[in-house]
């Protein structure tokens, strides 16, 4: 099979010594953990899928970003001194809220993921010296940037373009493929470590305050007008989500979390590409939520799995995070605030654990 060979734009000709994949049509169902869309499309009576809704699979070439051609910091680029200056001006009360879950066995995992901690002896070391001091060591088993509140790195989600096995045609954030991020032992591009800390301004969409019963279903998704009207609802204005800050949904999944993991890992309401585009639109850094993928599961067509992830974090450097919790804040309607999170830097890590707290 021979491709058009294109010229590569200036300096990426030096990172990557070949040509940009063949533009061609295909159509793939990119499952994750045995987990297709199809098959999950199967469990729910889906609305028919609107114009706003629909994607096809990119064939067009996303890179280099805005950032340059060798960039693995992403969105995170925006977190500029100017912008946390600006940030800094709306902590007004002084008060944390932690947005994040807390990590335990009984904790809804997806797929095969796995988490288990334990306590070696009892106590692991000592007693030490003429005090007798001992201590204790925890030893976990996990993965440690995707179970919990977890924050998606950018060597997370990739898009196959070419043949199944063809390293050189799954694409990552700017371009990078697989034969150059990927290793056994940590990333060798795109890795969680090349991300700069987050401190910036966060925006809460209460969704689900607009719906009967406080929670959204799996498999509807979040449209613009929704967005708009919880906006309108909460007296906040869209022309205040400037470039870099966050943007947060609330759907009222998380209701279900240590109560029903079944049906909390069965699927989930969230954004789709509508909401997606508007967020490409606005520039932001981050979008998160009170779910496992904060994008609507299954996705309204059918054929297509994770889109959303695809689109922000693979084509537009975009990061997230999820299974968040915002009952404190909603609790005091503090739809505003700084949103801090520093990844943890394990080199080559696909994501991150921690606990994001926001400033208000």
């Amino acid at each position: 099979m021979t491709s058009e060979k294109k010229d590569l734009p200036s300096g990426e000709a030096g990172r990557e010594g070949m040509a940009s994949p063949a533009r061609r049509d295909f159509i793939k169902t990119a499952g994750l953990a045995g987990v297709t869309a199809g098959a999950l499309a199967g469990k729910f009576a889906l609305a028919p899928v609107s114009e706003a809704q629909a994607q096809v699979p990119a064939t067009e070439r996303w890179w280099p970003s805005r950032w340059g051609p060798l960039d693995e910091a992403g969105a995170s680029n925006w977190i500029t001194p100017e912008k946390v200056l600006d940030a800094v001006k709306w902590i007004r009360d002084g008060k944390i809220y932690k947005i994040g879950r807390t990590y335990e066995a009984g904790m809804p995992l997806f797929g095969v993921r796995a988490f288990a901690m334990r306590i070696p002896g009892g106590p692991t070391g000592g007693p030490f010296g003429a005090n007798k001091l001992v201590y204790n060591d925890e030893y976990l088993a996990t993965e440690v940037g995707q179970v919990g509140t977890q924050f998606d790195g950018l060597g997370h989600i990739g898009i196959q373009l070419g043949r199944d096995g063809d390293k050189n045609e799954i694409r990552y954030y700017n371009g990078f493929t697989e034969q150059e991020v990927g290793s056994a032992y940590g990333l060798k591009k795109l890795g969680v470590e090349k991300l700069k800390p987050i401190f910036t301004r966060g925006h809460l969409i209460d969704v689900a305050a607009g719906v009967t019963g406080g929670m959204m279903d799996a498999g509807q998704e979040i449209s613009l007008a929704m967005v708009r009207q919880a906006l309108t609802r909460q007296n906040m204005r869209e022309e205040d989500i400037k470039p870099g800050d966050a943007i947060f949904f609330n759907t009222g999944w998380g209701k279900l979390w240590m109560q029903n993991n079944d049906r909390y890992n069965a699927g989930e309401p969230g954004i789709g590409m509508e909401v997606a585009r508007w967020v490409i639109q606005k520039e932001l850094c981050l979008t998160g939520g009170d779910c496992w993928a904060v994008e609507a599961v299954p996705n309204p067509d059918a054929k297509l799995a994770f889109p959303v992830h695809g689109e922000l974090i693979t084509k537009h450097g975009i990061l997230n995070h999820e299974n968040l919790v915002f009952d404190e804040l909603i609790a005091e309607r503090k739809y505003q605030f700084v949103y801090c999170f520093s990844p943890a830097p394990i080199k080559g890590a696909t994501g991150s654990m921690g606990c994001p707290i926001a400033l208000t």
